[in-house]
């Protein structure tokens, strides 16, 4: 015969439960606030610690302007451009049967699992000043690495993975039968896309252009590589964080830092809120 738990027991046992969640709950928000709060609070006491003027004394230079300014055209070109091809490429991996799919599948994933520093050096060997596309275009004068186009391919060949793995589920796992009803009645392939299609993936496609933007941002291993850290030239705003923590200047380097916390921050509050409202707006309909 079964036994039944006394009411004392079964006390105990919830608060033994209650005792584990609890001690769950400690341990991964303290893990939390030792892994990622901590450092930010750190850099952000360090870069108030002169006071507001001297804040904006370090992020107001010359030098720190530029950076800022493009670090943002970067990111902002390398988010337009592969939400585009990447966008493409996942309809493709999506909606067409080819052989070798497997292994363009993964060559999307490959700039993830690349070190930053091995991605800078390929470019360089391949569009570099001696390189096998480089070389011949330096002979007439065209110079591809250590300038904005060159640090451009570093940062779409780094990204690129993001749009594909965010809008290609949702691709996967949409019916076909809208698309093709909407052909049957005389819709072009654009509009297809526009009509149907586009707003199937449009959250998927805003979730990926965002990581996309904040991964540029904050892109340095191959940036380092192909732009020659060339102050007020081709330093991006990591490059400049890392060029005035090694002459000393910690104030700028943490001023900096703050504002790419800052930006990053925004984004992906942007991001929640764009997102909740995209699906708000689809239950409504």
């Amino acid at each position: 015969m079964k036994r039944v738990a006394t009411l004392g027991e079964q006390r105990s046992a919830a608060a033994t439960g209650a005792m584990g969640r609890y001690a769950l709950m400690t341990s991964g928000i303290g893990f939390l606030i030792l892994l990622i709060a901590l450092p930010l609070t750190a850099i952000f006491t360090r870069a108030y610690e002169g006071g507001l003027p001297a804040f904006w004394k370090a992020i107001s230079s010359p030098e720190a302007v530029f950076s800022l300014r493009y670090t943002l055209t970067l990111a902002t070109a390398t988010t337009v451009i592969n939400a585009v091809m990447g966008t493409l490429v996942a309809y493709v991996l999506a909606r067409q049967e080819f052989r070798g799919k497997s292994l363009v599948d993964s060559l999307v994933d490959l700039p993830i699992a690349i070190p930053a520093s091995v991605t800078g050096f390929t470019l360089l060997l391949l569009y570099g000043p001696v390189g096998t596309i480089g070389g011949p275009l330096s002979d007439v004068g065209i110079s591809i690495m250590f300038s904005f186009p060159g640090i451009l391919v570093a940062h779409l060949f780094m990204t690129f993975p993001y749009v594909v793995r965010a809008v290609g589920p949702v691709l996967q796992d949409s019916e076909r039968g809208e698309e093709e009803a909407a052909q049957t009645l005389g819709a072009s392939a654009l509009g297809v896309f526009r009509y149907v299609t586009f707003p199937a993936i449009q959250s998927a496609l805003i979730v990926g252009s965002i990581f996309t933007f904040a991964r540029s941002l904050g892109e340095f291993g191959a940036t380092i590589m192909v732009s020659g850290n060339l102050a007020l030239r081709t330093q991006t705003a990591p490059l400049f964080i890392f060029s005035e923590f090694n002459a000393g200047n910690i104030e700028a380097a943490s001023a900096m830092s703050v504002v790419l916390v800052l930006i990053s921050f925004v984004l992906f509050f942007g991001l929640k809120f764009a997102t909740g409202k995209l699906t708000l707006g689809r239950a409504l309909q």
